[in-house]
């Protein structure tokens, strides 16, 4: 079991950077690019307890803004075990994040996240 605690710094400006342009998009009231940055800042922070429960927290936020129950509903048991779940190396690699999509699935990850990642196509 591998337990992961830090992101690593490399990995951190890329994920700090999805946070802002969602924040951006957010206050310019451009909901779905806001959203899918930060879906792309959950798949390269949901290996990283801190960071993964901080993404569910700010979709949680995106689910209030846009009064989305669905979302809300959707978010709180997410941000409840999520980090843990990152904590003890057991995730749904590629998953956005969202109660969109059923939160044990494995999803593609963009090439140019994998390439962040480092994973292999």
């Amino acid at each position: 079991m591998k337990v992961n605690t830090i992101m690593p710094t490399k990995l951190k400006s890329f994920y700090d950077t999805e946070l802002k342009l969602a924040k951006i998009n957010s206050n310019e009231n451009n909901l779905q690019k806001s959203w899918f940055h930060l879906e792309r800042a959950h798949i390269i922070g949901q290996k990283y307890p801190y960071e993964h429960t901080f993404v569910h927290w700010k979709m949680l936020q995106f689910g209030v803004k846009i009064k989305s129950s669905k979302e809300i509903v959707g978010q709180i048991p997410r941000l409840l075990v999520g980090g843990v779940k990152s904590f003890v190396g057991h995730i749904p690699v590629g998953n956005t994040g969202g109660a969109n999509v059923p939160p044990l699935k494995a999803m593609d990850i963009p090439d140019d996240i994998k390439k962040i990642l480092n994973v292999n196509t």
